[in-house]
């Protein structure tokens, strides 16, 4: 798994996708267990983000099992992965960061 996290990451950072976070979310009842955000720039460059992805990951056996394509906010889902590719202003507004870290620290594991 941190193999896979780590080249979703190296692929977003050689794009110039800003500020990547990575939150394992192993046993914690989450509908995953992994989640990455990043920023775009722009909405061009969220969607030209997705397009690398899908370039650099299908080709060594990542499965896209569903995408939701929007220049602000962009959701890949990878089955037990999930990327956020989001505008500075969406991730300003919807701070998924801090939802996430609730669960991350969360005691109480599933």
């Amino acid at each position: 798994m941190e193999k896979r996290i780590q080249r979703i990451i190296e692929v977003l950072d050689s794009k110039k996708a800003e500020n990547i976070e990575s939150f394992d979310l192993t046993g914690k009842g989450y509908i995953v267990n992994n989640v990455v955000i990043a920023t775009a720039l722009n909405s061009r460059h969220s969607l030209a983000l997705l397009t690398n992805l899908k370039e650099a990951l299908k080709p060594e056996g990542e499965e896209f099992v569903r995408t939701e394509e929007d220049g602000d906010w962009t959701i890949v889902d990878l089955g037990d992965i999930l990327i956020h590719i989001m505008t500075q202003a969406y991730r300003d507004k919807y701070t998924l960061e801090d939802f996430l870290t609730s669960f991350k620290e969360a005691k109480e594991e599933f």
